[in-house]
């Protein structure tokens, strides 16, 4: 078969006829006990993509959205499914590091992973050391002898600076050194992790792929080097997706292309309108000229999503919070990516460099008419 473009993919992939009979989907198996006809059938089975073992290793409702989450990263061995995105992160982080490596991360990582390094992983004797999400090849000067991993997300978590990925994973490989990315904000459609050199490329496919803020799960895709360890280790850790979640996530992945679209087109269009506004310091959006790693973003990336962050000059906690608080069409909650537009005051941690700016507030900017979400916000802004 010809090789497919993308928006294809996302609606051919992992739709096997096998799984799905003469359905369009294929259908919510339930399971866990899967029964053999003979003790030496089950013995000579070894769980997999389409082999009925076990219920922890999936049906037809896990392999479809795992297929289609593979087919859509060029250079990939396979997908592993979580029920959270920091499920997915923590599970890949266990399987590729022991006692006494030292891992590297980005200083603009996700809250929870943080906590994670600083925490359960520091008591594992993992040691976790952050750096400078600017820093691109210079990384090399940073890397130590028990340096084993280097986990990055780009754009940042909070304050979206973007990264020297190829840069970071080419010094990375010439060491031995295995990369991990959260690419929960690009999606492999906007930024195609593993043929930039990413080792392992992780998800929160809570976000877009699921589309719709009623989901969790979190996905690990990986090369060869790395899939077949990563799937042992998180079935050895008991990590496994609801058949109803992964049912889910196949059906919002079959329309990430469009709502991506939408979101990019949206969030573009308030972020400018945002930096014409007195109230309004700093608007981290990559695709702005001034955002920290624009230049990258420009070479690497094939689009933005719906998420930014903008500051707001000369307030305090209460004015930002009233600001929230103020608005009508943005929803004041954790998580993002879903079609409902979000709003949220937020205080990057930071431990070996700055935020690029103070005052933030993050936006993500869902399906609406982004007339509409300009109306709100100004009507907010005109109350500071």
């Amino acid at each position: 078969m010809r090789k497919r473009r993308q928006s294809t993919t996302l609606v051919e992939g992992g739709r096997r006829k096998e799984w799905r009979g003469r359905l369009v989907n294929p259908p919510i198996e339930r399971a866990s006990t899967i029964l053999f006809d003979s003790v030496a059938e089950l013995r000579s089975t070894r769980a997999g993509l389409g082999t009925y073992r076990y219920g922890l290793q999936g049906t037809a409702s896990q392999w479809a959205l795992a297929e289609a989450l593979t087919e859509l990263e060029p250079g990939a061995a396979g997908t592993t499914l979580y029920s959270s995105g920091l499920a997915a992160i923590t599970a890949a982080l266990m399987a590729v590091l022991s006692p006494g490596d030292e891992l590297l991360v980005t200083d603009s990582v996700y809250g929870p992973t943080r906590r994670f390094c600083d925490t359960i992983f520091k008591r594992f004797g993992v040691a976790t050391r952050y750096y400078d999400p600017l820093v691109g090849r210079e990384i090399a000067e940073l890397i130590g002898e028990p340096t084993r991993a280097i986990l990055l997300e780009s754009p940042g978590s909070l304050t979206m600076e973007v990264q020297d990925v190829p840069g970071i994973c080419a010094i990375a490989r010439e060491r031995g050194i295995v990369t991990l990315l959260d690419n929960t904000w690009a999606t492999p459609l906007l930024f195609p992790a593993i043929a930039a050199g990413v080792d392992i490329s992780i998800m929160a496919a809570t976000k877009y792929v699921g589309g719709h803020a009623d989901v969790m799960i979190g996905a690990v895709t990986a090369t060869e080097q790395f899939h077949r360890l990563i799937e042992t280790a998180s079935w050895d850790l008991g990590h496994c997706l609801s058949p109803e979640d992964a049912w889910l996530g196949s059906r919002g992945l079959r329309t990430m292309g469009v709502r991506l679209k939408r979101h990019e087109e949206s969030a573009l269009t308030i972020a400018r309108w945002l930096k014409e506004q007195p109230q309004v310091g700093a608007v981290l959006h990559p695709a702005l000229p001034d955002c920290p790693g624009h230049e990258v973003w420009k070479r690497d990336f094939k689009g933005a999503s719906g998420l930014f962050s903008f500051e707001l000059k000369n307030v305090d906690q209460a004015v930002r919070d009233a600001f929230a608080d103020s608005l009508e069409l943005f929803g004041i909650g954790f998580s993002w990516g879903g079609y409902e537009s979000l709003v949220l005051p937020i205080e990057p941690v930071r431990t070996v460099s700055r935020a690029p700016a103070e005052n933030l507030v993050r936006l993500h900017i869902g399906l609406e008419d982004p007339e509409d979400l300009i109306e709100d916000l100004a009507g907010a802004l005109s109350n500071i």
